[in-house]
């Protein structure tokens, strides 16, 4: 089962953001498409997919991430 990632405990901003929605801010460039969300209220991280949908950060989509970075930095070093 996958976990939801949430950086600090935060009940009140859970519920808010359960009524209102979330607010969500880019905390990390990953490539031009890909990028790493975190609410600005509740702390839930999210990453989007190839199809732009927002997705939990599960440690397997960081390791996706991370290893996608890595993909993009040796490409540019090769020019």
């Amino acid at each position: 089962m996958k976990s939801i990632t949430y950086k600090k405990h935060s009940l009140k901003g859970r519920l808010l953001c359960a009524i209102f929605g979330h607010k969500f801010k880019t905390i990390k460039f990953i490539t031009d498409h890909f990028k790493e969300f975190e609410c600005r209220i509740c702390y839930l991280q999210v990453t989007n997919e190839i199809t732009d949908k927002k997705v939990s950060l599960t440690q397997e989509h960081r390791e996706i991430n991370r290893t996608l970075i890595r993909l993009y930095k040796k490409k540019d070093y090769q020019f």
